[in-house]
């Protein structure tokens, strides 16, 4: 898997804004929610289709978590709450953006050769976590971050679908009643 132009042109600001930092976490989230809500707020209209950037903004955040030795779990969760907070406060749907940063956060993994299973479930307690805190509809949130991380992880590998499935139904963290629906519904 390969970065698209704008996740590696994230991950080099990233790491170039992040490295040293005394709390890389909080560097990496602030840089991120800084990076959407720039790229946003270019766009006149924050409708969906100018939410695809959210993903590769993700996933560059990611890569730029490996490169400066950051926790991945951590990172993941922290990149995808601070890019749907970023959309939240644009004014974006955060429904849809959890969807597209727990995307980019799968890919993101695959592509620094990380735990995909567990960033998977990471990238869903994030989307959680942010639309708890901008009063979304964390139900819908769960769904939609589930139904992403699945998608992804299927598209890298029937196996990777599988362990990241298995994943999901066994995070105590997530609410398992939305997870089940989403996961036995898409199973193969």
């Amino acid at each position: 898997m390969v970065l698209s132009k704008l996740a590696q042109e994230v991950s080099d600001t990233l790491v170039a804004t992040i490295k040293g930092a005394d709390d890389v976490l909080s560097a990496l989230r602030g840089a991120v929610k800084n990076q959407v809500t720039g790229t946003l707020k270019d766009v006149s209209d924050v409708a969906s289709s100018s939410l695809e950037s959210v993903a590769d903004i993700v996933h560059g955040g990611v890569a730029a978590s490996s490169k400066v030795g950051a926790s991945l779990t951590g990172a993941v969760k922290d990149v995808v709450s601070a890019a749907v907070m970023a959309v939240s406060e644009t004014g974006g749907n955060v429904v849809t953006a959890a969807s597209r940063a727990a995307r980019g956060a799968v890919l993101g993994s695959v592509e620094v050769g990380g735990d995909v299973a567990a960033a998977a479930v990471s990238a869903v307690e994030g989307a959680i976590e942010a639309a708890g805190k901008v009063g979304a509809s964390t139900v819908e949130v769960a769904k939609e971050a589930v139904m992403a991380v699945v998608s992804a992880a299927d598209e890298v590998s029937d196996e990777v679908g599988k362990t990241v499935r298995n994943a999901l139904l066994t995070a105590a963290s997530l609410p398992r009643d939305v997870v089940e629906k989403v996961v036995k519904g898409s199973d193969k």
